[in-house]
Parts: C-alpha cells; structure tokens; sequence
C-alpha cells in the first residue's frame, strides 16, 4: 500500500479536501479520491473526514492508497513488437491506439496483456494491474516504453527516471511555423481545474516540467519537432507545445477542435529514442524506433504540398 503526505499551505485554506488533493496528487482523480474518504484511506490529523471538508492551514493529511482491484487479466497474444529483451529488462515499441495497462471495464487489448502472453517473469512492484510497467505513453501515442522483469530491475529504472538521467526523445508534428531552431519550455504543469481529465501550465499544485525541443523541418503551416523530456510529466510534450502556442497536430485534447484532414487518428507524436543504464551490467543502452507509417505519410504529404 503506497502512502502519500501533504500538510495544508495558508493558500489552499478553505477549500474543500477532494479539490485540494486532486490539484496536488495528478495520479488521482477526484471521484477516486471521494471513494477513498469514504472508505476511510484519507486521514486528515490521524482523523477520518468527509468529501466536504474544509482543509486549514497546516492541516496534515495522509493518503493510504488502497491496492488496486484486482481484476481479471488474460494472456493475449498481440503480436507485440519487441525491440529488446534480456532478463532483466525489456522494450517495446508501442502502437499508437493500445493503451498501457488495464483498468476495471478496460481489461482486454492493452499492453500489459501482451507482455503476459509473451513473458511470464515480469516485476511484481506495481501490482497486478500494472506489472513490470515503470512508465507510460498515452493511448494514441506511439514508440519505446522500458518494462521491468524483476524487482531489482524495476527499482533501478525508476530512479533513473527520477534522476532525470534517461534519455527520452520524440518526434512530433505540430501545428504553425516554429521560427527558432531550438528552444527550451520550463514551465510547471499541473491538473486543469476546468477539465479533470487535462493538464495544463499553472503555477497552482503543479510540479516542474521542462521539455527541450528542435526543429526538423518547417512546412508551410506545420513543423516537425524533436522533443527531449526532462522531466516526465502527465500529457507533457502535449501540454508544453499548446502552451508555446504549437499544438501537435491531430490532438484531441490540446490540439484544434477541427478535425484533422491529414491521415492520422491520434495525436502525431512519437517516442523514438529510448535510453538508459542497464540495471545489472551499468552498460549504456539506447534504442531507436521509426516513426509508425501514418506519420510518415503525413510527413510526405506536407513535403508535397511545400512544392
């Protein structure tokens, strides 16, 4: 059970305890977040509380993150494209469409169910519904994700992340023409109090994001972009290029309402570079993954229409 600590700032007084964690705790939602004070997970001075309450300053508060339900996971044989694997780690290039990892109402078709059909040895530490998972890309985001297949492993890889000493490289395609060559996004991200289900740049119960990007190539109304993650926050390339005024093209959530006319479903984004120590030999490792084929073809239609 993993457990969680805030202490209330004179600034978030008043407001009532689900808002207030939702805004700090990105991973949960605030209808999770109700059910867990309801169930009792949530404690605020070593004491139970309602949804409604009121945090004060200097209040205490505690998240018992209850384990999460175990559901029914099936070996699916999804023909997964391996681009390594020893007995410690493994990586995978990721179709845009597959989600990650499981959810109650969603247990078939992700990743994870693959990695279970294809290996059986996989890191116990993120439980059952997340096994061997040590990060995500987004449903409609394609490229290489690192999968634990021991604990040792496991351990290792994260604190790579949170050293910022992985290397995680993107292709992107977005909206405008990007005048410089290469820039710099620092700017904290946190969830969006007007939509639940996005992020966005606020100074409010944020974490710090820093995104670094170049320019590939300018087209007459797009670019093609390199994006270098330094840190690996929620929706970040997404949110740091809306926010730069250059949304990636064909996104959903960040992007224009119109519908994309190019032939792609799904944000054009892809991880294409992957890199990080070996856990058990410290050997450098990097991978490389093409960007997929309808991102390709958008790429050779915007050629065309340059002339």
């Amino acid at each position: 059970m993993n457990e969680f600590n805030v202490t209330i700032t004179e600034e978030q007084k008043g407001k009532r305890i689900d808002k207030v964690l939702a805004d700090q705790f990105d991973q949960f939602s605030r209808s999770q977040l109700q059910q867990f004070i309801a169930d009792g997970h949530i404690e605020v001075n070593g004491d139970t509380v309602k949804s409604n309450y009121k945090v004060q300053d200097q209040d205490h508060i505690s998240i018992k993150e209850p384990e999460p339900e175990e559901i029914d996971i099936v070996a699916e044989d999804l023909n997964l494209d391996i681009v390594y694997e020893d007995q410690d780690v493994l990586v995978v290039n990721k179709p845009r469409g597959m989600v990650v990892h499981p959810a109650p109402g969603h247990t078939s078709g992700t990743l994870v169910n693959g990695l279970m059909h294809h290996c059986k040895d996989l890191s116990g530490i993120n439980g059952i519904i997340r096994p061997g998972i040590v990060h995500r890309i987004d449903k409609d985001t394609s490229g290489l994700l690192m999968v634990a297949k021991n604990d040792q492993a496991h351990e290792s890889l994260v604190d790579q992340l949170k050293a910022k000493t992985t290397k995680r490289v993107y292709d992107a395609i977005v909206h405008g023409v990007i005048g410089h060559d290469t820039g710099t996004i620092d700017a904290p991200i946190g969830r969006d109090t007007d939509d639940r289900q996005a992020m966005t740049v606020t100074e409010k119960n944020s974490r710090d994001a820093v995104t670094h990007f170049q320019v590939i190539e300018r087209f007459k109304n797009h670019t093609h972009v390199s994006c270098e993650l330094e840190t690996g926050r929620t929706h970040q390339i997404r949110v740091h290029m809306k926010y730069i005024g250059f949304p990636i093209m064909a996104d959903p959530k960040y992007g224009p309402r119109k519908k994309s006319t190019y032939p792609i479903e799904g944000q054009a984004l892809h991880a294409r570079v992957l890199g990080f120590v070996h856990p058990r030999t410290g050997e450098e490792m990097r991978f490389e993954a093409p960007m997929p084929g309808d991102m390709e073809e958008v790429l050779s239609q915007l050629k065309r229409e340059n002339g």
